[in-house]
């Protein structure tokens, strides 16, 4: 009888200006390895003027939540709806840690340059997987939610909080009043939490205006 073994993302990985990245696809293989009852959920939640804006919600049971958004336009790309749904994905599986390590810093909005990976299906890559997926031969540390954030998810963090206006010190004013600590001190859990709010609101108040 065969034994599935572990995912392993480095065997995934591409060069992307310089630097390894591991597409969007690869982390829901990854997430459903560790998690094979998360749920994903995408929704198109504007849609005008050629310009798609998707929110995308990751549920791991008992191990957090987030949530993602992500827009293109039709000047962009031909298929910039499936883009625009892949990007708001693959950030809120960065929330949750699930590729942080392995995505360049400017995938979460910095100026050095830009990644957009090829549509993804996320229902199929949620529920189900492929025996090509699970070939890996080494096994994946846990991922626990009450450890401390890593240096790629507070960066990440900072990212999504210049986007939304806040600076370091409006950040760390807000990570006290909702978690009790300064951002650098958060957990994975909280950090994940915090992402997700912020862009939450980011969110509906672009939709607003």
């Amino acid at each position: 009888m065969a034994v599935a073994t572990p995912f392993e993302p480095a065997r995934y990985l591409t060069r992307v200006n310089g630097s390894d990245y591991l597409e969007v696809k690869w982390r829901l293989v990854w997430l459903r390895d560790r998690h094979p009852d998360a749920t994903v959920e995408t929704e198109l939640v504007s849609h005008a003027d050629n310009i798609a804006v998707f929110r995308a919600r990751i549920a791991i049971p008992d191990g957090g939540s987030s949530t993602g958004w992500g827009s293109e336009t039709a000047g962009d790309f031909r298929d910039y709806l499936e883009k625009a749904e892949t990007k708001a994905i693959g950030r809120a599986l960065g929330a949750l840690g699930f590729g942080t390590q392995f995505c360049p810093d400017f995938e979460f909005g910095a100026a050095a340059g830009r990644v957009v990976d090829a549509p993804v299906k996320s229902a199929a890559s949620a529920r189900g997987s492929t025996a090509q997926e699970r070939q890996a031969p080494i096994a994946i540390a846990a991922i626990g939610p009450d450890q401390a954030a890593t240096q790629r998810q507070l960066r990440y963090l900072q990212a999504v909080a210049r986007e939304a206006g806040l600076d370091g010190p409006s950040l760390d004013e807000r990570a006290v009043q909702e978690f009790g600590v300064q951002a650098v001190a958060l957990s994975r859990r909280d950090a994940s939490t915090l992402i997700d709010r912020i862009q939450t609101q980011a969110g509906a108040d672009k939709i607003a205006s």
